[in-house]
């Protein structure tokens, strides 16, 4: 049959390890055969970046910016261990973190439901959504080994010279330091995307941050949250008849798990990035969630909201068979290209992205699955298959549809 061509290209980021395998395979059985795929690639594995000085994040970004949508793969974010292992030049920092601060947009994870695999906390009923923010906090700190006595302060020079410092600590010993940063601007356009989903989707919308300890840092948070729901969004919500309402990050863990779900949890960068996971397990596996970064300035940029699969790629370097689960990177794909569909108007490519997610459903629901689900579904006598097998049967799926 006539491929289905693409008007405008997707960015498509390509990562490490075994999801860079996963990659391929997804290409070459679920999108290459039914698409005239149009991309520009950008290589953020490891060797590349370090290859680049890490340069290609910024213009896989700035890409992005160009064409409106892009998709990537996972990738590692090096710690000494990594260094070694590649023979890096610098322990570059967190690839997503350089993205997100570039397109300054919120990630928004929601977990993929499947019938047979049901959610741990047995009172969640439907999904919730991890709003998470995407710029500053410990993405982007400044770090400091303090080797020996003296005292650290805060010093902070305005632009009329006036210079304001306070001690942070006196040292009376070796230790560490470590210095965080975030914008009104960036909180604003996060509170807007929160607001935004929230309203879109007709689901209640908690903040949790802990101004309790941090009365200045996750105060600000609180108090724009507060503002722009109050002078923005506060009409609207009570016409749709949801809420919105602010609570610690202690609080909003002991209440989520007596919630029934629907709801949109908005997090600071580092609370996202743990709770995203924590949700995706308890839904049934980090491969088990969608993830999508949305810009403010209208860019969208889908990706897998786990790892590389470290181990598996190990036992794929060693000619040992992998069932490594690839839906999070299948509907990282599938997003992206609905994205570009509507963008684009091309009602051919939004309906192949919504078939794609159809099949890949249904050959889970019909008992064919990796390994990771096979130990957690209530579907009697699964088919565990291996990473190649259940691309190769989600395309006969496809086929049938």
């Amino acid at each position: 049959m006539e491929k289905i061509r693409m008007k405008t290209p997707l960015v498509e980021i390509d990562g490490d390890e075994m999801t860079r395998i996963l990659w391929k395979m997804i290409k070459e059985e679920l999108l290459e055969p039914y698409i005239d795929l149009n991309t520009e690639y950008y290589d953020l594995g490891l060797k590349h970046r370090d290859e680049t000085g890490d340069q290609v994040t910024a213009e896989a970004a700035n890409a992005i910016k160009k064409y409106g949508v892009g998709v990537k793969c996972a990738t590692i974010t090096p710690n000494a261990a990594r260094m070694e292992e590649y023979d890096l030049k610098e322990m570059y920092r967190s690839p997503n973190g350089t993205i997100r601060a570039i397109l300054d947009g919120t990630v928004f994870r929601t977990p993929i439901l499947v019938k047979g695999i049901d959610p741990v906390v047995s009172r969640w009923e439907k999904p919730i959504t991890i709003a998470r923010h995407a710029y500053g906090d410990v993405y982007r700190n400044t770090e400091y080994r303090v080797n020996g006595k003296g005292t650290a302060k805060l010093v902070f020079e305005a632009e009329d010279g006036t210079v304001s410092e306070q001690t942070i600590f006196r040292f009376d010993g070796p230790g560490v330091l470590q210095g965080m940063y975030n914008l009104d601007a960036s909180i604003e356009s996060f509170a807007r995307s929160c607001f935004r989903y929230a309203l879109s989707v007709k689901e209640d919308l908690w903040f949790s941050s802990k101004d309790t300890i941090s009365k200045i840092y996750d105060g600000k948070f609180k108090e724009i949250f507060q503002r722009i729901y109050d002078e923005e969004f506060k009409t609207a919500f009570e016409q749709e008849g949801i809420t919105y309402f602010y609570t610690l990050i202690d609080d909003a863990v002991a209440r989520i798990m007596k919630s029934k779900g629907g709801i949109v949890w908005a997090c600071k960068n580092y609370d996202g990035d743990v709770f995203s996971d924590m949700l995706s397990s308890a839904f049934g596996s980090l491969a088990m969630m969608t993830s999508v970064l949305v810009s403010p300035d209208g860019y969208y940029e889908y990706e897998a909201a786990h790892g590389t699969v470290q181990r598996h790629y190990y036992k794929y370097l060693n000619g040992e068979e992998t069932s490594t689960n690839s839906v999070a990177t299948i509907f990282a794909w599938s997003g992206a290209l609905r994205k570009r569909g509507e963008l684009d108007g091309n009602q051919e490519l939004t309906a192949f992205a919504d078939k794609l997610e159809k099949a890949t459903i249904e050959t889970i629901e019909q008992g064919v699955m990796t390994g990771d689900l096979v130990q957690i579904t209530t579907i009697q006598n699964p088919r565990k298959v291996n990473s190649l097998e259940f691309i190769q049967a989600i395309r006969t799926t496809l086929e049938s549809l």
